[in-house]
């Protein structure tokens, strides 16, 4: 073959491979402006790359944001739970009651900090920690629980926080898929003793990588200062010595980017809105879809992706069958949780299935789809009707709910 022949079947290659990228609908597309760019490029010309001032203004305007009195950016929410659980001291010997039913790597703090975790269910049409059910398996060694705002749905606060108090245990709030939701008028992060974010996709306000860490305690603010990382200026310090950090500091690169997507948030939150609007009109050719359910005490959901709830004629391999016959139309697609229980490091702790049936039916039924401001209501249409396709072939008819 000639250099002319080879050159344009690369051509050619290349065009085909553009044009599927094109066509491709990812889960989540950040959604980056010249705001952001403009921030990044500020800290790229600056003489400072590590933590720094913007790292600290990120902090302060995210614990204004909030209410809180401190915010604490770390690497990512899994760090920022271990760091927490650190700071409040526990670890060995110590049990953490969590719901099974979360994202996997915040949860996995519990266990690197030493300390196990005890699961309880959650609530079937929330989805969120089951305060009855955490009480049910609180021990003399239970020392805190860590509930999660799933998907971006506030989990019940109130008798969260009264089951704390009634067991004097300390209450970590997961709100690293619900920023901007609300609870009883008040935001998620507001409820914990410690409080933690993430930044990674899909959440709405993206980094890359990050988190942070809020809480209205000095003490614990301290504590997770300490153990997150030891500044420059601190490295002759005997008291700071003392205590080994992990070195889970943020970037200023890192911080730029969350500072801008901070200041923008509400913009973003809304724009995510509209896509929720636009899929909610496409789903009413499904037969017997509902509403996203939203608890009577939540006072504002902003999904972390658009969850759909399959029927109960479905089983989890139909389930599978479903996002892989998305994926082949090139979209991505795929189910919200594999439950903790069943992951080889619980089954090692004795959990196996049948031990959360409630997290079990929901989580083999639920399907997560592209959710981002860049969707068009094309697309979404698209979406849908595939999905109602792929339902229709696993043999289920439309018993989507």
């Amino acid at each position: 073959m000639n250099e002319a022949a080879v050159l344009a079947d690369d051509v050619e290659d290349a065009g085909d491979r553009v044009a599927e990228a094109e066509s491709f609908i990812p889960l989540s597309d950040p959604d980056i402006t010249a705001v952001e760019l403009e921030a990044v490029d500020a800290v790229l010309r600056s003489p400072r790359l590590s933590g720094g001032p913007v790292v600290e203004a990120f902090e302060t305007a995210f614990a204004a944001y909030l209410g809180r009195k401190y915010a604490i950016a770390v690497p990512s929410g899994t760090l920022g739970l271990l760091i927490a659980l650190k700071a409040c001291e526990i670890g060995p010997g110590h049990e953490v009651v969590a719901s099974p039913y979360s994202f996997r790597e915040t949860a996995h703090a519990i266990s690197l900090a030493g300390a196990r975790t005890v699961f309880a269910d959650i609530d079937y049409w929330a989805g969120t920690l089951a305060p009855q059910k955490a009480e049910a398996v609180i021990t003399p060694r239970t020392r805190a629980i860590v509930a999660c705002n799933n998907n971006g749905h506030p989990a019940s606060w109130t008798a969260l926080r009264a089951l704390a108090k009634k067991h004097n245990l300390l209450l970590f709030e997961d709100s690293t898929e619900a920023i901007g939701s609300k609870y009883q008028g008040a935001l998620v992060g507001s409820f914990g003793d410690v409080a933690v974010f993430d930044f990674s996709q899909p959440s709405p306000l993206i980094c890359g990588e990050g988190g942070m860490v809020v809480t209205d305690d000095i003490d614990i603010a301290v504590a997770l200062r300490r153990h997150r990382a030891h500044r420059l200026e601190e490295r002759s310090s005997v008291v700071v010595g003392a205590a080994p950090a992990y070195q889970a500091g943020m970037s200023e690169l890192t911080a730029a980017l969350g500072l801008a997507q901070l200041r923008r948030l509400d913009e973003i939150l809304e724009r995510r809105r509209l896509t929720e609007h636009l899929y909610y009109k496409h789903v009413q050719s499904f037969e017997g879809i509902k509403d996203p359910y939203v608890a009577p005490d939540v006072t504002e959901v902003n999904w972390f992706l658009y969850l759909v709830h399959l029927g109960t004629r479905f089983t989890r391999s139909s389930r599978d069958a479903i996002v892989e016959d998305l994926h082949v139309e090139q979209v991505e697609a795929a189910g919200y949780c594999n439950p903790l229980h069943l992951q080889r490091h619980y089954l090692d702790l004795g959990y196996r299935r049948g031990n959360f049936l409630v997290t079990e039916k929901v989580a083999d039924r639920a399907v997560a789809l592209p959710f981002h401001t860049h969707l068009t209501e094309d697309q979404i249409a698209f979406i849908v009707a595939t999905m109602k396709d792929a339902s229709i072939n696993v043999g289920a008819g439309s018993a989507i709910y």
